[in-house]
C-alpha cells in the first residue's frame, strides 16, 4: 500500500513531467490522475444510472470518500423523496483532497440513500436509488 508521502511524490513527479494522465493499479490500490481535469474518474464515459429492481441506481463514477453535504453540519444535497434532474448535484466524492460534484444523471425521485456519509465508496458502487419519472 502506498503512503501519503508516496502519493505526494508521485504527484510531484507527474507535475514535473509532460504526462497528462497516469493510472496505477495494484490488487488493493488504484490511483488515477488526470492533469487539469475537474473530475478524476477511472471511466471517461458519461455516467448512466443502472436499472435495478427498485428503480435506477446512481453509481459512484470514481473511488473516493462519499459526502452527502457540502460541509459538515450542512444540509444534504438530497433526501429521500427529493425530485432530481440529470444535472442535480446529489453528493460529493473526495479524491485526494479534491471534491467532485456528482450529478444524478437521471430525472426522478430519490427512493433510497445507499452509501454512508463519510465512507469510502468503490467505483461503480450504488450511491442512491431513484424512481424514474414517468
Amino acid at each position: 500500500m502506498l503512503s501519503d508521502d508516496d502519493v505526494r511524490e508521485i504527484l510531484k513527479l507527474i507535475d514535473e513531467s509532460s504526462v497528462d494522465e497516469l493510472l496505477i493499479e495494484t490488487a488493493d490500490f488504484k490511483l488515477h490522475v488526470v492533469r487539469g481535469a475537474g473530475v478524476v474518474s477511472p471511466d471517461p464515459r458519461p455516467q448512466t444510472p443502472d436499472p435495478s429492481p427498485n428503480g435506477l441506481a446512481i453509481n459512484a463514477p470514481m473511488l473516493g470518500t462519499f459526502y452527502r453535504a457540502e460541509a459538515p453540519g450542512a444540509a444534504p444535497f438530497v433526501e429521500v423523496g427529493a425530485k432530481v434532474g440529470p444535472d442535480t448535484v446529489v453528493c460529493l466524492i473526495e479524491v485526494m483532497k479534491m471534491m467532485n460534484s456528482i450529478p444524478a444523471g437521471v430525472s426522478g425521485t430519490i427512493a433510497e440513500v445507499v452509501a454512508r456519509n463519510g465512507e469510502l465508496v468503490e467505483y461503480g458502487a450504488p450511491l442512491f436509488r431513484v424512481e424514474p419519472d414517468g
